[in-house]
This record gives structure tokens, sequence and C-alpha cells, in this order.
């Protein structure tokens, strides 16, 4: 009995300490020391390879906002709604803000090679 409570105070242990690691976000955000011209270029690579259009990139101040929507990947059910993803610049580092996990992920991929 006292084995069964030992590894059940160990594994609720193992459970609670990472989600209290974690912390609270504000958002998705993903900071990278590169330039600007480059980081929206490897975005637009990114999104046209995970099957997303991109409608337009507008600069706003020192920001660039990527305007995209997903394709209809050849199933006939027409396109998705748009959506954005902002390219900040701060100093010399580039922030992604609203950006998906999965194209998130990827960008960060490309712009580490």
């Amino acid at each position: 009995m006292k084995r069964l409570l030992r590894m059940v105070a160990v594994f609720s242990v193992v459970l609670v300490v990472p989600a209290a690691a974690q912390g609270k976000g504000h958002g998705h955000k993903r900071e990278f020391t590169v330039a600007p011209d480059r980081a929206v270029s490897i975005t637009r690579d990114v999104l046209v390879h995970q099957g997303y259009e991109v409608i337009r990139i507008e600069t706003v101040g020192n920001d660039q906002v990527v305007y995209y929507r997903r394709g209809n990947m050849g199933r006939g059910k027409g396109k998705g709604p748009p959506m954005k993803m902002i390219i900040r610049r701060v100093e010399n580092r580039v922030v992604f803000v609203d950006a998906p996990d999965a194209v998130l992920v990827d960008i960060n991929v490309r712009l580490r090679l």
C-alpha cells in the first residue's frame, strides 16, 4: 500500500511540475535575429508549402502584416477565411505574432538553417 501511495505521489509531481513551469503567455510569439526581408520570404514559402494562399503583405510602420488563407486543398470546398500574421521588427530581432503553431515550427526550422 505504501508503495502504491509513493508511486501516485511521484506521478502527480511529474505531471504538475511541467505545467507550472510553462507559465502564462500573451499569445504566440517567437523571436529571431534575422533580417526582416528574409523572415517575410521564408514565411511566404512556408505558408505556400503548407497549402495556404498568401493574399497580400503590407508594411505598417516597422511591422509586416501577412494576410493569408487556407486553400481548398483540391477538395472543392472553397477557401478558408482570411487570417493575418504580424512580423514585427524589434531592435535587431524579428517577432512573429499570431502565427499558427505548425507554421511557426516550420519557420523556426527554416530560419535556423
